[in-house]
């Protein structure tokens, strides 16, 4: 056993499958392990890493503001969280922020937004409508909110006040509206990453606002893996031109600094007053200062539009060179987000990769996930597909 693996198996917590791998530099696209081996970063570190690794001008804004204030507190103001409030809530249509430290904090924050609109509508226990293949998180009520069996088993008794219906299924939750009336609000994904890059029909997120509207309920979109003009949009949502109550996000939105953010517009955003909710460090200005520098960044290089044509580029010349794969079930995505679903579990394929210098990912055991920095150029996307033809060619 090397001294790393001994150190890691004696000191961290078994919470990962890690593969033999690490990474010492990143630069754009790339990554470099500690025995100088480069890879395409095909995965960006979860949908993180946006703009790349080491991209020089966040660089730059990181050094200056750790020079400067990394850390006071909220008992104080926050200038610099209070634009990145105000930008987030122009690209968004929302009109306040509550900042956080990640994803599951961010969705967290909405849950408790929904409980506590219900409970002022006097709804004794208030119930979030969640779907089947979602993932919102890992904390108790996130994982309960969750449709994954594997991710709650072991961490029973989950959170009470959830209740699942199919993605994609406007019908069953109108079912569920005619025969439930402690429904508060509905928590969805615009797009399914951890499920497998499930896209829905045109007009499910719609159907979803109206059903909302008639009901008084909330429509709470996680847009933690979607947004930050990952899909082509801001914010995938905006694909139907659909108005959330609430909206989380995380990931991208520090392209590796932690933060999260929670936005709501109308009634949603006047639930939450002094004392029902706080963060230690959530938009401290180390990191609202890292947010606002990617937001400027993908603004100055036109990256939102930059991923829809780079999403198509990469979707075409993979249905073309692998048309007649018949192991592929499916070739889908929105922007650089971007799935190939196998007739079969194809997890292999990660390793096969990496011996191809390609970091991808395999979810729901059958569908590989590609969620490349917005930054890749033609060249290091036409790189991606070759590679990854060149390793299914190769799997057996």
């Amino acid at each position: 056993m090397s001294l790393a693996k001994e150190m890691e198996d004696n000191h961290l917590m078994q919470t990962y499958k890690r593969l033999p791998l690490s990474f010492v530099r990143g630069e754009g696209a790339w990554l470099w392990d500690d025995q100088g081996v480069k890879y395409l970063d095909a995965l960006g570190g979860i949908a993180v890493a946006v703009l790349g690794h080491s991209h020089p001008t966040v660089a730059d804004a990181l050094a200056d503001q750790a020079r400067t204030l990394i850390h006071t507190s909220n008992l104080y103001r926050i200038p610099m969280q209070e634009e990145l409030g105000r930008k987030l809530c122009e690209l968004s249509g929302m009109s306040r922020a509550f900042f956080c430290n990640s994803g599951a904090e961010a969705n967290e924050a909405a849950i408790k937004i929904t409980r506590k609109y219900g409970h002022q509508n006097d709804i004794r226990n208030p119930t979030v409508l969640v779907t089947e293949g979602s993932f919102h998180g890992r904390t108790m009520a996130t994982l309960t909110a969750t449709g994954n069996p594997k991710v709650q088993l072991g961490f029973e008794p989950l959170v009470p006040g959830f209740k699942r219906v199919p993605f994609n299924d406007i019908d069953a939750v109108q079912q569920v509206a005619d025969d439930d009336p402690g429904i508060v609000a509905v928590m969805v994904e615009p797009i399914q990453g951890e499920g497998g890059i499930n896209i829905p029909d045109a007009g499910y997120l719609s159907n979803l606002r109206e059903t909302c509207d008639r009901n008084g309920w909330l429509l709470v979109v996680d847009e933690i893996q979607t947004g930050m003009g990952r899909t082509g949009n801001w914010f995938a949502y905006q694909q139907e031109s659909v108005e959330p109550d609430v909206v989380t996000l995380a990931k991208a939105l520090g392209n590796g600094i932690p933060i999260g953010a929670c936005l709501a517009r109308g009634v949603a955003s006047e639930i939450l007053t002094a004392g029902s909710h706080g963060t230690t460090f959530g938009g401290n200005p180390f990191a609202c200062r890292a947010a606002l520098t990617v937001i400027e960044e993908i603004e100055r290089s036109d990256l939102v539009r930059r991923a829809s044509e780079l999403g198509q580029r990469v979707l075409t010349q993979l249905s073309k060179q692998l048309e007649k794969e018949q192991r592929i079930k499916s070739i889908r995505g929105q922007g650089l987000m971007i799935a190939l679903e196998f007739e079969q579990p194809c997890t292999e394929l990660v390793s096969i990769c990496l011996d191809q210098g390609v970091l991808i990912n395999v979810t729901a055991e059958n569908v590989v996930r590609l969620l490349p920095p917005l930054i890749l150029s033609d060249d290091e996307a036409d790189f991606l597909v070759d590679r990854l033809v060149d390793a299914i060619k190769l799997y057996k």
